[in-house]
């Protein structure tokens, strides 16, 4: 499924995640995934919150520079294979992941992965073939 990511651009400095974190908890909104990547000045965060219009206004009235972008988010057995089985279907439809990132909701039976494609629809028809 094709949901919205925010991604915002961040100074490398202590604090700058938290006030991220505070300014989302300030108006309601919920992190459901986040990644972190960072450089020697420069980070770049990218969420998936509760509610993607709203968390892209409180960041940019915070002072962030926030973009949205469309990813895809996929949920496999969470098991071992569980995203071996997946990337099997990717690479045989030629698909090319710009980046993705996971998490487990809890001890149980899924995994969720969150990519970001270089063509979300031609991974979409990959999926359901």
């Amino acid at each position: 499924m094709k949901v919205k990511q925010i991604s915002i651009f961040i100074e490398n400095k202590p604090g700058k995640l938290a006030s991220i974190c505070r300014a989302l908890a300030a108006d309601g909104i919920s992190i459901v995934a986040l990644s972190l990547a960072d450089t020697a000045d420069f980070g770049i965060v990218r969420m998936i919150v509760d509610d993607h219009v709203k968390g892209c206004s409180t960041l940019a009235a915070a002072g962030f520079a926030v973009r949205e972008t469309e990813v895809v988010v996929v949920t496999v057995p969470d098991r071992p294979g569980g995203m071996a089985d997946l990337m099997e279907r990717f690479d045989k439809a030629g698909v090319d992941i710009q980046y993705a990132y996971a998490y487990a909701p809890g001890a149980g039976d899924k995994a969720v992965l969150v990519f970001k494609f270089s063509d979300n629809e031609k991974a979409l028809t990959a999926l359901a073939g």
